[in-house]
């Protein structure tokens, strides 16, 4: 798979290293130079400075022949907007939104894009976590050998399908693992016409 990646911080960093290592073909892009520092030794993927939303620095990132495009700044408008253009203008057909404010994620997905929001993701973890039974594991991975040569995996975000915790075994014998729900279910994306989705977009800029 073709992916370019906009944002290198820490989120989009990772994601890069992620994708490289399971021998995808990525590119990615920041507006900041130090930006890519974050990205390891060895890192073969492509690297393009500019912004996210600028035709020209997409093209010159690759986004024409992409098959993916993720947008994952810290910024919610910006990256609505570059997946927009990824989707309309280029044609990539799997994009995803790294959003902030859940209270917008219906009128995204109305626009046909899919999204990410850390703040539903972490807090709705973290009730999982703090409600699981004693001895039963939430999330089938240690945090702290994620990503360190362990066997531990990054979490998966599915589009629009909910996303369940799998449970390890509980040290408990006799008591069966638990899969608990890691955010609600998302509204499925509705049809619309063109002319209302540039409508809607127009609509996130006047807040």
């Amino acid at each position: 798979m073709k992916i370019v990646i906009l944002g290198c911080g820490r989120v989009g960093a990772r994601l890069a290293t992620f994708m490289e290592e399971e021998g995808h073909s990525v590119s990615i892009i920041d507006s900041l130079p130090e930006s890519f520092d974050r990205l390891p030794d060895g890192f073969k993927g492509k690297t393009t400075l500019g912004t996210g939303i600028d035709t020209d620095v997409l093209k010159a990132a690759g986004v024409e022949e992409a098959d993916a495009f993720a947008a994952v700044t810290n910024f919610d408008n910006t990256n609505i907007m570059a997946c927009q253009v990824a989707k309309e203008i280029f044609g990539v057909k799997k994009v995803l939104a790294r959003i902030y404010d859940p209270g917008r994620e219906m009128l995204y997905h109305e626009l046909g894009l899919e999204t990410i929001c850390p703040t539903t993701l972490i807090s709705t973890t973290a009730r999982d976590i703090l409600l699981a039974p004693e001895g039963v594991e939430v999330l089938d991975f240690p945090p702290h050998t994620e990503g360190a040569g362990g066997t531990g995996r990054p979490l998966t975000i599915g589009g629009t399908s909910n996303v369940a915790a799998v449970t390890g075994a509980s040290t408990q014998p006799g008591s069966r693992p638990v899969t608990q729900s890691l955010h609600p279910q998302p509204h499925p994306p509705q049809q619309t016409t063109h002319e209302e989705r540039k409508s809607g977009l127009r609509g996130l800029f006047r807040h």
